[in-house]
């Protein structure tokens, strides 16, 4: 049984993921409604985000090595990085304060330096898949293993793209900022090779011109868990 899955994001009104400053009160906020067991997030996610709002990487301390204890009805941030992108940079996710802990979704052709630097660190991970993540087996271990029931992912078009096709997506979170972003635009559905039909379950207006619109995928009647 794979965990209900909500993609989330905030896009201008032409679709487009990156080129303007999103409401990010108002976007966590959103997200955080669903009320998560976990948050799912694609590696290059995690880069820009310190890209953009980072103030450097700072060097790890002795409480980066040790599993943090924190509220047990905070999210998860499952992070796919089979590529293993984030050695040291990891400690700055495991930082955040408003999640439980980071799990690391790795495949069997992960670096091996890699894996033994999330297991000297007490990094939970799945490992599944030959180069790349196999997500859907990864989605029964935290469903089996970790009681992950409900995921929100908020990550760009690429991961978010590959769980559409997969079909995995039970929900399409939409947050519409009034704005066109025009030939610059990076749209977030632009690569993905089948059309996917949509069923409006929400919509809600804010007084920032902003407008929340939330849709149940049709596939989810046929789709084998």
């Amino acid at each position: 049984m794979k965990p209900f899955i909500i993609l989330h994001n905030s896009v201008t009104l032409d679709g487009s993921l990156t080129g303007f400053l999103p409401d990010m009160e108002l976007h966590y906020r959103l997200a955080g409604s669903f009320q998560p067991d976990a948050n799912l997030i694609g590696s290059e996610t995690v880069i820009t985000g310190q890209e953009m709002f980072g103030n450097g990487i700072l060097n790890e301390e002795p409480g980066d090595f040790v599993t943090p204890v924190r509220d047990r009805r905070l999210p998860w941030w499952v992070i796919v990085d089979s590529g293993g992108r984030l050695k040291g940079m990891l400690h700055t996710c495991r930082r955040f304060e408003y999640c439980k802990d980071v799990i690391l979704l790795v495949s069997e052709l992960t670096p091996e330096d890699y894996i033994k630097h999330l297991v000297e660190r007490k990094y939970r991970y799945i490992c599944t898949g030959g180069e790349k993540v196999d997500l859907q087996a990864a989605l029964s271990v935290l469903s089996k293993k970790y009681g992950v029931n409900r995921i929100v992912t908020d990550t760009g078009s690429i991961l978010g793209n590959l769980l559409l096709d997969k079909q995995l997506v039970d929900e399409v979170s939409v947050l519409v900022h009034p704005m066109i972003k025009g030939i610059d635009s990076y749209n977030m559905f632009c690569n993905i090779p089948s059309e996917v039909q949509l069923s409006l379950i929400k919509e809600e207006k804010f007084d920032n011109g902003c407008v929340w619109i939330v849709y149940k995928t049709k596939y989810n009647d046929t789709r084998l868990s």
